[in-house]
């Protein structure tokens, strides 16, 4: 699990069938001061409702991500399992 904080969105009018219906979140990481970046934004599956600026914690659990997405071919490694408002 990861701490990082929301900073955009994603739109796609193509993408793997598993990510259909699915809010996309681009979700930036940062140390452990939490000013600073650590590392490049990743790209989330959300189904809680966070929103730009939301602080999220993110499971890598691909297993779990699968299961969540009922496919087990997804491309998702990212999900979003919290959110602090």
């Amino acid at each position: 699990m990861q701490l990082g904080r929301v900073i955009g969105t994603a739109t796609s009018t193509v993408k793997h069938p598993s990510m259909q219906g699915w809010k996309l979140l681009v979700v930036q990481f940062y140390e452990n001061d939490g000013r600073r970046p650590d590392g490049e934004p990743v790209l989330a599956v959300d189904r809680l409702g966070a929103g730009f600026g939301d602080k999220v914690m993110l499971s890598s659990d691909g297993k779990g991500t699968r299961e969540l997405l009922k496919n087990k071919n997804t491309p998702v490694r990212w999900s979003v399992i919290g959110i602090e408002n």
